[in-house]
């Protein structure tokens, strides 16, 4: 026991303060995400919206996503990733606080649009940040306990919403999503100094750029499939799998919360001190990233068996292990193949292709589930995975014989 608690600590040894700071921010952001997990469940049941309807609010969910994450990847060059920090989680704040107000379709689909075009400009300016307040061999570790920080926050979100949607509704929980984004955004701005190197500066030092060199990046276009698949199916567990839990297995919001804090248990124990122990093995990045895509595989194929009850949590340990791969070495992939100068640029492109699985994960389970039932989604989703483990062993090939 000794030993496993001093590597439990080493594994957190040598992070910057800074890192560790954004890692605090994203604790209590993330502790008020309260609205995404039951969002699926919020307009069916409160606004008695139907699973197409639900699916096109998901699409403009996603189209939102891509457009935040462009814009983001774009000011992060241009301002630096510090601006699009502070301004994108202050405005979201507002509004996820505005969003409890709008209750027609396509009032929720212009709000969520605006809401997360917002938002996810967040993302590739903490990318970047990442790379800026962390050594180079210590980047891995630090996406690491930011995720740590993240899924702790989520686990306490979900499981207190659960409850507070149980108890009092859902007006409360988009309070609590608003005012934590804006709290969040103030610890960082006090706690965490903005760098002393401009974006114009880097561009002065890197005049002869190519700004469209991502974008004739053969390896990082198949990297960025690999992760549109991925998110494909990752994402049905905002989507689809709430809904399967409530309405195959009768679980109400309290239960479901205990079950998705489950997959954050898992995470905050076990993924700092496993990168910790992968990272001084020095396997090849694309080869975790073909473990993640097997695991993703795997944790939707056992939930074609829908009469026993304990399948989904082999079910949400096998998708735990996956994301624990999957999140942090695409990122480290994305990192590694980022040029000097153009950093925010492929942080978008990574960002962009979660946020177009967005679009498109929902719509199409959604709809498959409305024709053809929960138990074919499943396996429609883990189509996404075997295409994803193939073109990851193709990645993996490429990357080792053009070295």
């Amino acid at each position: 026991m000794k030993k496993l608690y001093f590597n439990y600590i080493e594994s957190f040894r040598d992070l910057s303060k800074e890192i560790w700071y954004l890692s605090l921010i994203s604790l209590v952001n993330r502790a008020g995400t309260m609205v995404i997990p039951f969002l699926s469940l919020y307009l069916k049941n409160d606004l008695g919206f139907t699973n197409i309807e639900i699916s096109w609010i998901f699409v403009f969910f996603g189209i939102g996503s891509v457009i935040g994450s462009w814009l983001g990847g774009k000011l992060t060059d241009i301002i630096g990733f510090y601006k699009v920090m502070v301004y994108s989680l202050f405005i979201t704040g507002l509004s996820f606080i505005g969003l409890q107000f709008i209750s027609s379709f396509w009032g929720l689909c212009f709000g969520i649009l605006v809401t997360m075009s917002i938002a996810d400009s967040f993302r590739p300016a903490v990318f970047v940040a990442i790379k800026a307040y962390s050594k180079p061999e210590n980047q891995t570790r630090s996406v690491g306990l930011i995720r740590l920080a993240i899924n702790a926050g989520m686990g306490i979100g979900p499981t207190l919403a659960g409850l507070l949607i149980v108890l009092k509704g859902y007006n409360l929980i988009f309070w609590i999503d608003g005012l934590t984004c804006i709290i969040a955004i103030l610890l960082f701005n006090y706690l965490v100094k903005e760098t002393t190197i401009k974006p114009s500066e880097t561009q002065e030092i890197h005049q002869n750029l190519d700004n469209n060199a991502v974008y004739k990046d053969v390896s990082f276009w198949i990297h960025s499939v690999i992760c549109f698949l991925f998110g494909m199916a990752f994402f049905q567990l905002f989507t689809a799998l709430p809904l399967y839990y409530n309405e195959v297995f009768h679980l109400d919001e309290f239960k479901i919360g205990i079950l998705l804090f489950l997959n954050v248990a898992i995470i905050v124990i076990f993924e700092m001190p496993l990168l910790n122990y992968l990272e001084k093995r020095l396997i090849p990045v694309t080869k975790h990233i073909i473990m993640s895509c097997l695991l993703l595989t795997l944790s939707f194929l056992v939930l074609y068996q829908n009469f026993w009850i304990g399948i989904l949590i082999i079910s949400i340990v096998l998708m735990t292990l996956s994301e624990m791969l999957g999140f942090p070495y695409t990122n480290k992939f994305a990192l590694q193949r980022a040029k000097d100068g153009l950093e925010g640029s492929y942080m978008a492109m990574y960002a962009m292709s979660f946020s177009i699985a967005h679009i498109f994960s929902p719509k199409i389970g959604l709809t498959v589930i409305d024709y053809y039932g929960y138990q074919i989604n499943w396996l429609v989703t883990a189509g996404y995975g075997i295409l994803a483990i193939a073109l990851s062993y193709w990645l993996h090939n490429r990357i080792k014989h053009n070295k």
